[in-house]
């Protein structure tokens, strides 16, 4: 597992070990940049069930300004830690060891950007789906990867299904936020 492009273009990252963890491909990783390439750069992101941390620490590699990294396994702390340490990311980011959905209850928001990455067949991805809206600023995008044969409606908390995309046994399912009027 590797940074695709960026400040740390190229730059190996730790993984877990274990089948709990189901690290994202190069190719579905690349495929999700490809739809947020020009909403990254100056965003502020919030990685949720983060594992390695290798969707927020792409982010920051593609300047965006500050992630928040959330995982319950003290394991996944740790790697995140370390990952974000070997990047020079530290500034730019927070590491939280924390139950995903009580981040979510106590969390402020004001994310441009969640990765939303749970481990499959639990109805973790729809759960989290219903926080987004408290979660998001205006026009905000939750790019969520979840098994292929899960089907998530329209709608969530006041965000819209974008686009949706299948790779294999992965399926990429975007959401955006209304784009609010200033």
């Amino acid at each position: 597992m590797r940074v695709i492009t960026g400040k740390c273009r190229g730059k190996k990252l730790a993984t877990l070990e274990g089948l709990d963890t189901r690290p994202t491909t190069d190719m579905v990783k690349e495929s999700v940049f490809s739809i947020i390439q020009f909403d990254v750069a100056g965003s502020k992101v919030l990685d949720l069930f983060a594992g390695s941390g290798q969707m927020g620490i792409e982010a920051l590699s593609r300047e965006a300004d500050h992630c928040v990294f959330v995982d319950s396994n003290p394991e996944a702390i740790r790697i995140v830690k370390q990952n974000i340490s070997d990047c020079k990311f530290v500034a730019q980011s927070r590491v939280l060891g924390m139950d995903s959905f009580e981040y979510l209850r106590v969390s402020k928001g004001g994310f441009d950007i969640v990765f939303i990455d749970p481990p499959y067949r639990q109805g973790l991805v729809e759960k989290a789906l219903g926080f987004m809206g408290d979660q998001l600023n205006s026009g905000g995008i939750v790019v969520c990867e979840h098994e292929k044969e899960l089907e998530l409606t329209d709608s969530y908390d006041g965000i819209r299904l974008y686009k949706r995309y299948k790779y294999g046994k992965t399926a990429v399912t975007v959401f955006k936020a209304p784009q609010e009027d200033i």
